[in-house]
């Protein structure tokens, strides 16, 4: 299963799209009439005198985060009971949503948004289920994709004369990015270059902290002896404010790149900590001194310290993501489930339920990024007009036609339905 999602650069997902595709258009066109997917923020509701009541779940879910906030138990509460009778983890997407985010106001309402979420994020989802999902993102659309193309073909332009090419990745997780630039690599003209990989993870819960990253260690050294590229792996398991330029172990005659995608959200910042524990990283990276730093975030506004706008925000950005699963995979597909159930609800309890040190969803808009790298030192590089060209026909040819490719101030934006959701940079310290 890793060698058919990983290799090849997810040319495996061509037939799973395909599927997809025709599914949900069968479905759209069978739920047309009843308009099971009214993005309005409406859902339907159960009949009266011969007629149905609309719901506005969205109205619903701002009027029972504001009795929230107020403290005011009795209204909340009638008003999640509201939000329960028409929201459901098997309908449309709205209704999907509004039941993950009454999860949220419920935790937040009893004081125990903090517990609810350690425990959500102690469940142990396996590396094969979440490669299942992995596959189904890919598929159905392209922020992933096009994040790991833009990543690896700015290293491939890199290291094209490269004898050892150093990667610092800070967040690589499962590293399911990597197993397609090492295929490259191996038949890169000239030969292939020894390949070092320093993967940073945070700690897991328990007794293993370091067993993911280390995990990863073993995968990757296994597609590097398949493809025949001399590898090393330094793997670093702690907080990213307390690694140390001595633990990355960089050579003076390599080609360094430090990778962070989408990965820098799940930091503190300086509303929490007077020092920043973003702005002590790059300035890790800015001594580091990389030929290049490629920079994915999160693009959202849902790191307001107060509740009211951090919850509107909130709502704004899942809608985009819930809708986008709408449109383009089928209700019953378990993968999506997985990825609304154990990525999107657990994000949204965090954001919701959880204050201070313990909220460690704190997305940032490219712009606000755009000012704290250049603040800590860092110059931007322009967007490779081969890579933009590529990616927009890539979206064009094989996706929904309201995913978006853009660009602005040399981020490449990526969105759905006009809402900017990820973006892309690369960097270099200045001199």
């Amino acid at each position: 299963m890793f060698d058919m999602v990983l290799l090849n650069c997810g040319q495996s997902e061509s037939a799973l799209r395909e599927a997809l595709q025709n599914e949900t258009s069968k479905n759209a066109k069978q739920n047309k009439q009843s308009k099971g997917s009214n993005y309005s923020g409406k859902a339907r509701g159960r009949k009266r005198g011969g007629k149905k009541d609309v719901v506005d779940l969205r109205n619903l879910l701002t009027l029972c985060a504001q009795a929230v906030s107020a403290n005011d138990q009795r209204n909340a509460n009638a008003l999640l009971m509201k939000i329960r009778l028409h929201s459901s983890l098997t309908g449309n997407g709205m209704q999907r949503m509004a039941q993950c985010f009454a999860d949220g106001l419920e935790a937040r309402l009893s004081g125990s948004g903090t517990q609810i979420y350690t425990s959500l994020i102690t469940q142990r989802t396996s590396a094969a289920n979440f490669l299942k999902a992995h596959h189904l993102f890919l598929a159905a659309c392209p922020f992933k994709k096009l994040s790991n193309f833009f990543s690896n073909k700015t290293i491939m332009n890199l290291s094209e004369k490269a004898t050892t090419l150093h990667i610092v990745d800070f967040g690589i997780m499962y590293g399911f990015q990597w197993p397609c630039l090492i295929q490259s690599l191996s038949s890169r003209p000239g030969g292939h270059p020894k390949l070092r990989i320093t993967g940073i993870d945070l700690p897991r819960p328990g007794f293993r902290p370091s067993e993911r990253v280390e995990e990863t260690w073993i995968r990757l050294a296994k597609y590097a002896a398949t493809f025949k590229v001399p590898f090393e792996f330094n793997a670093i398991a702690q907080k990213w404010d307390t690694i140390q330029i001595e633990d990355l172990k960089i050579e003076s005659d390599e080609v360094l790149v430090v990778n962070c995608l989408y990965r820098f959200r799940y930091m503190l910042d300086e509303t929490v900590v007077v020092d920043s524990p973003r702005n002590i990283v790059l300035n890790l990276i800015r001594k580091m001194n990389p030929d290049v730093f490629i920079q994915g975030i999160v693009n959202g506004a849902h790191n307001a310290p107060f509740f009211i706008s951090r919850f509107r925000e909130a709502l704004f950005f899942y809608s985009t993501l819930f809708d986008m699963l709408e449109t383009n995979v089928p209700r019953e597909t378990p993968e999506r489930m997985l990825i609304e159930r154990e990525i999107f609800a657990r994000e949204a309890m965090n954001v919701i339920a959880c204050e201070g040190a313990e909220r460690i969803e704190r997305p940032e808009t490219y712009k606000q990024w755009q000012v704290r790298n250049m603040r800590a030192g860092f110059t931007q590089l322009p967007l490779n007009d081969e890579i933009m060209k590529m990616a927009k026909e890539r979206v064009h040819t094989c996706y929904h036609k309201d995913f978006i490719i853009d660009e602005d101030s040399q981020w490449l934006l990526q969105g759905w339905k006009g809402r900017i959701v990820y973006a892309l940079s690369s960097w270099k310290p200045s001199c």
